[in-house]
């Protein structure tokens, strides 16, 4: 879509999106971040309504209601024309190359197509419709070519291939070249040295260093790279007097540098096709409607030598002059960009002589009109070197901002300035794993089959309150396993074990581990008293060696841990169905917590928190037996266990160790009815009739 102004400046060529997405244009003077736009009603008589005044109402598209949670909205403005609302019109692309015109139920003035005021019409290549002193066109994009024959001079820009073994001319004077030839087809290639342009003076410098004291500005002034990329075209267009076209482009190409492999000799994979590439953006000095074909063959060649290069068209040749004079193009040169997040862009700007001021008489001289092109090329070069570099910064962010998902800014800010290549490398460490999993989930997965996104949306947002007190703490989001997740503490940051009077803090990770589990416990628990959420949860906690970095194979690696504490943390999760608790830990972690408590008696977590040992267990899949502690995590209800409940459990435990079943099952019926953990116990004295079995160890079972 091309907008057109009334005054000098006031005009810029935007590419429409894919609109597959859902994605719509707001057009309008209002900046970005304003309210949703609104289609208007029509007429009673529907005098301005297209189904009435528009021939071709019988093809129009009637678009289904716009569902607001998957509408993307992309906001266009036109500062310069006071005629246009701040929501003025909505822009839909329909099938064949063809647009749907909304006018905004805002809009104050009318929007005029064929000449009369419409309020909904369909607008194709070609076409324009005018909002106050302003016309919009609405142009195909340009394609790729790498036609070469004579039969096909209305495919715009078209180029030779170069013959490396013709002779070649003498120096450019100022310019040093890689590499110059000129084909028996008339074209001549020549590649500049990025050290030589650097080391190049500008003719008119003055005129330049006042372009290039904008870009700043430019740059600050864009919002996305569409907006960048706008106005970067804009300013080469106005720095580049003979150029009548400019654009950027993506393209998938085969590095050959270090070969002198012709382009012509190209085969496979080696050779971009016009297929390979895409055009980010293009604008053109005229708001006409042809449209110069990009030549994949100069893109091709410029990626792979990473080198800029120049094409002439000689005019002297039989035809040459009829074909430069009717596309208006003799020359272009292609840019590429260089850094990681630029990889495959370049910039393409393409001319004529005749646009030059005093450049006629330089028709029949190529040394001389590519030594005054190179003036356009440094400058090109150094525009790509900023979007290179913006680009590049924008990435890192993106890495960063990614890179927080997975830990935390504590842990973020502890390794700045390392390289994560090394950090991220698996290693042996002291970890404290936790593994949360949500209860209730197969029977409302089962109940909402038909309605999985729903149900996507609340496990999402009830895990969600386990990932941010794993984050906040200083954890790492190690895994999700469906309706289950893993974070652990002590990886990239070392965990030190807990040692006879060593201080701990609650930011030590075997404290933080624990705390969080009780904070999401209880935000869990309460989601659920107020039904917010369908699920309660169960969590896991084991403290040891394990090793943790980035692990995975040479097809697919993630950051987690791996080890017997991460098993344990697992299985102790599965053991909180068994004894009804909502968190479970080892002996180490759970000896951890309670020297914190012991440290902090006056803080509020201290009163909060509390342990009380379950017994010792031999879980699935391991020989060696642990003991097993509950983390008393008040509700906020009746039930609640009092610290004379916690102190006859552990005597009836005791025990029930020693084999006095008969004493301990009198001293658990002491115990509340809705006390779970105690009809574990209970439930395996009278199996065995109040009397423990033959070679009775004081270990509890959880086979398979």
């Amino acid at each position: 879509m091309i907008a057109q102004g009334a005054g000098d400046g006031f005009r810029w060529r935007k590419g429409l999106p894919d609109l597959i997405a859902g994605a719509e244009v707001l057009l309008g003077r209002q900046s970005s971040g304003t309210p949703e736009p609104m289609e208007i009603q029509p007429s009673a008589g529907g005098a301005s309504d297209t189904d009435s005044a528009d021939p071709d109402s019988s093809e129009r598209e009637h678009l289904p209601q716009r569902d607001r949670r998957r509408t993307r909205t992309i906001h266009w403005q036109v500062p310069w024309d006071p005629s246009i609302s701040r929501c003025h019109a909505i822009l839909t692309v329909l099938s064949n190359d063809r647009v749907q015109v909304h006018r905004d139920a805002r809009a104050r003035n009318p929007v005029f197509f064929r000449g009369r005021p419409r309020d909904r019409f369909v607008v194709v290549p070609g076409e324009h419709f005018v909002i106050g002193e302003t016309t919009f066109t609405l142009a195909r994009r340009p394609g790729f070519t790498d036609q070469v024959d004579q039969a096909s001079r209305d495919q715009s820009i078209q180029e030779r291939a170069v013959d490396s073994s013709t002779p070649r001319p003498g120096p450019l004077p100022h310019a040093q070249r890689e590499d110059m030839n000129r084909s028996a087809e008339g074209v001549t290639e020549m590649a500049f040295a990025s050290s030589a342009l650097r080391e190049r003076d500008f003719r008119d410098t003055r005129r330049r260093i006042q372009l290039l004291a904008r870009l700043p500005d430019i740059v600050a002034g864009s919002v996305d790279d569409e907006e960048l990329l706008v106005r970067v075209s804009d300013t080469l267009l106005r720095a580049t007097p003979s150029a009548s076209a400019v654009a950027i482009v993506r393209a998938q190409v085969a590095d050959r540098t270090g070969t002198d492999e012709p382009l012509a000799n190209q085969t496979g994979s080696s050779a971009a096709k016009p297929s390979d590439m895409k055009v980010l953006h293009y604008d053109c000095r005229e708001n006409d409607l042809q449209q110069h074909a990009v030549s994949s063959r100069l893109v091709t060649t410029a990626l792979q030598r990473r080198e800029s290069v120049l094409h002439l068209w000689e005019t002297e040749r039989s035809g040459g002059v009829e074909f430069t004079a009717a596309e208006n193009v003799d020359w272009a040169f292609c840019v590429p960009l260089s850094s990681e997040a630029c990889a495959g862009w370049a910039i393409y700007v393409a001319g004529s002589r005749a646009l030059g001021s005093n450049w006629k008489e330089l028709a029949d001289d190529s040394a001389t009109l590519a030594d005054r092109l190179g003036d356009d090329v440094k400058f090109a070069e150094v525009v790509g070197s900023l979007i290179s570099g913006i680009r590049q910064t924008s990435h890192f962010q993106q890495r960063h901002l990614a890179m927080r998902r997975f830990f935390a800014p504590v842990v973020l800010d502890a390794l700045s300035g390392q390289d994560p290549q090394s950090w991220l490398q698996p290693r042996q460490c002291e970890l404290s794993v936790m593994f949360c999993d949500l209860r209730g989930f197969s029977r409302t997965s089962e109940m909402k089959s038909d309605q999985l996104l729903l149900l996507l949306e609340q496990v999402s947002a009830a895990l969600g309150v386990m990932t941010r007190h794993i984050l906040d703490t200083g954890g790492v989001i190690g895994d999700f396993h469906g309706d289950a997740a893993m974070g652990f503490w002590g990886w990239p940051i070392e965990l030190q074990l807990p040692e006879p009077h060593q201080d701990l803090t609650a930011s030590a990770p075997l404290v933080a581990s624990v705390l969080a589990a009780a904070r999401a416990a209880a935000g869990i628990r309460m989601d659920y008293a107020t039904g917010q959420t369908e699920f309660r949860c169960g969590i896991g906690i084991a403290s040891g060696s394990a090793v943790a970095g980035r692990i995975g194979t040479v097809d697919q690696v993630k950051v987690t841990a791996f080890g017997p504490v991460v098993n344990l943390a697992s299985r102790l999760e599965g053991l909180t169905k068994h004894f009804g608790v909502e968190v479970l830990m080892d002996d180490v972690s759970a000896n951890a917590l309670q020297a914190w408590l012991d440290m902090t008696s006056t803080s509020e977590d201290s009163q909060r928190f509390r342990r009380r040992k379950l017994g010792r267990v031999r879980v699935a899949g391991m020989k060696t037996p642990v003991d097993v502690y509950q983390l008393v995590v008040p509700s906020g209800q009746h039930q609640n266990l009092t610290d004379s409940q916690i102190d006859a459990y552990q005597k009836g435990w005791d025990e029930f160790a020693s084999g006095d079943w008969d004493s301990a099952y009198q001293r658990l019926l002491e115990l509340p009815a809705w006390d779970r953990p105690k009809d574990v116990l209970l439930r395996l004295i009278l199996q065995h009739h109040r009397i423990a079995p033959p070679g009775w160890e004081g270990i509890l079972d959880f086979p398979k």
